[in-house]
């Protein structure tokens, strides 16, 4: 695919139709494009904190945008051209300029907007992150990763089982009815 993260498209079709934005993500054939395609994760109020409304973009098939070129800031075909130090590079078809991608910069936080209830207003949220947590495999001392921290695991106790010596026979000599 010739559209890349950090590209500023148009959409072309669906119903964001004519909102533009910069590519987040691609994938595959898909793109998050920013403020495009929102959707809506309520979030049920926990002990911990309030109930919530995530917003937060979905994906958008690759055919639904066409690139903006940058100087006449029209939608254009992309063609790909190779330049002079033999490398091949991405050119608009309306203007003939050679496209490059911009910098994405990473989102602070999903947008959260708290849940109203009876008789209530709604209050400012704030998002807490918790501790960093290690993955489970790690935590039960799995996998090489673990091996190679060389921690100890947790949790794992001495045998305590009964030495043979003094173990039951799993079968007795006698049988009923001999």
């Amino acid at each position: 695919m010739r559209i890349h993260t950090g590209d500023f498209v148009l959409v072309i079709s669906g119903k964001d139709k004519g909102k533009t934005g910069t590519v987040m993500r691609v994938l595959g054939d898909r793109l998050v494009v920013s403020d495009v395609n929102m959707r809506t994760r309520h979030i049920r109020k926990t002990t911990q904190g309030p109930g919530q409304r995530l917003r937060y973009e979905a994906s958008i098939d690759s055919s639904n945008v066409m690139i903006l070129d940058a100087k006449s800031k029209k939608p254009t075909r992309i063609g790909m051209r190779i330049d002079e130090k033999g490398r091949k590079v991405r050119v608009a078809k309306v203007s003939g300029e050679v496209l490059v991608a911009g910098k994405v910069t990473p989102k602070k936080g999903p947008k959260a907007a708290p849940l109203k209830t009876k008789g209530e207003e709604a209050t400012e949220t704030e998002t807490v992150t918790g501790p960093q947590r290690k993955p489970f495999w790690k935590r039960l001392s799995f996998g090489a990763e673990a091996v190679q921290e060389g921690e100890e695991p947790k949790g794992q106790v001495t045998d305590k089982s009964v030495p043979d010596s003094i173990r039951i026979p799993d079968s007795f000599s006698h049988q009923r009815g001999d």
